[in-house]
């Protein structure tokens, strides 16, 4: 047990030195757009989502520096995490935690020098969720959060024994839900698409657009389906052995890789062979090896 977990551990090791100096320029400039987005975008269009969020409101009520509330609430939630989490589940949300306030104060003087108060409001909430999820895109694709809310999500999550996209709903929802009380309920909608927006970019950019498309085909018809698929359009398949939970039955099922492109081919392919054959399509964001 004790020479898996060493194993486990110099699996991660390496996966962190692995393109160190890329990872870490690519969290910094993830970092320096999503304080820009916050400071430019968001605070002026009054958008609440996590621990900025807090910052936003608390500029407009209190005239509190948004920088210091989300310094203030991320250290807190950095000392709930270690009481609560542990040092393993901590570690990996310090630097992001303590970076980001330190990104938005050296950015909030540039909306001074940028205009956008001829824009139409909506078109700044979009272009800002944009923005504001390629930065967050690129800071989790290195391998760092911006901690906030990931901390209380898990902390949730642990204690009251929810699934993290529940505990996510609850407590990011608990935050802007309570926007209504110092914007109103139009910035709170504005709040809800930025999220959705932002959700969208962020996976967008750590997975990438997908080119081409997975096809898992259960048919009685194999031979002709493989035969159209290899021959006629080309591209290889992958048989493998599997058996009907119901009833029991062992049969095949043929996992193609097909550029997003031809799917309609494809598709329309497997119905003209096979009109009762089934079948599931999923994104395949990245293919590599095999021959």
């Amino acid at each position: 047990m004790f020479f898996k977990r060493k194993n486990e551990e110099n699996i991660l090791k390496k996966i962190y030195e692995r393109g160190r100096l890329k990872r870490y320029t690519q969290f910094i400039l993830g970092m320096i757009i999503t304080a820009l987005s916050y400071n430019l975008f968001m605070i002026p269009s009054s958008v609440v989502y996590g621990v900025g969020g807090l910052g936003v409101m608390f500029k407009q009520i209190f005239n509190w520096s948004p920088s210091v509330v989300i310094l203030i609430g991320s250290i807190l939630l950095l000392i709930l995490s270690f009481l609560l989490l542990g040092i393993e589940k901590t570690k990996n949300s310090i630097i992001g935690s303590l970076l980001y306030p330190v990104f938005v104060s050296l950015t909030e003087w540039i909306p001074r020098y940028v205009n956008l108060s001829d824009a139409d409001p909506i078109i700044i909430v979009i272009f800002g969720a944009v923005i504001a999820g390629f930065g967050l895109g690129l800071i989790f694709k290195s391998g760092f959060t911006t901690g906030g809310t990931d901390i209380l999500n898990q902390i949730v999550s642990k204690y009251f024994k929810m699934s993290l996209g529940t505990s996510m709903f609850f407590t990011d929802g608990l935050i802007i839900a309570s926007s209504v009380f110092v914007f109103g309920w139009t910035k709170l909608m504005y709040s809800l698409i930025s999220l959705y927006i932002i959700s969208i970019m962020t996976d967008k950019v750590i997975l990438g657009i997908s080119q081409s498309k997975a096809f898992y085909i259960i048919t009685e018809h194999e031979t002709e389906v493989k035969r159209y698929i290899t021959n006629t359009l080309k591209h290889g398949i992958t048989v493998l052995d599997g058996r009907g939970g119901y009833t029991g039955n062992n049969q095949k099922i043929i996992m193609c890789i097909i550029p997003t492109k031809e799917y309609f081919m494809v598709k329309e392919g497997i119905y003209q062979i096979d009109k009762e054959a089934f079948f599931i399509v999923t994104d395949a964001y990245e293919v590599s090896g095999g021959i």
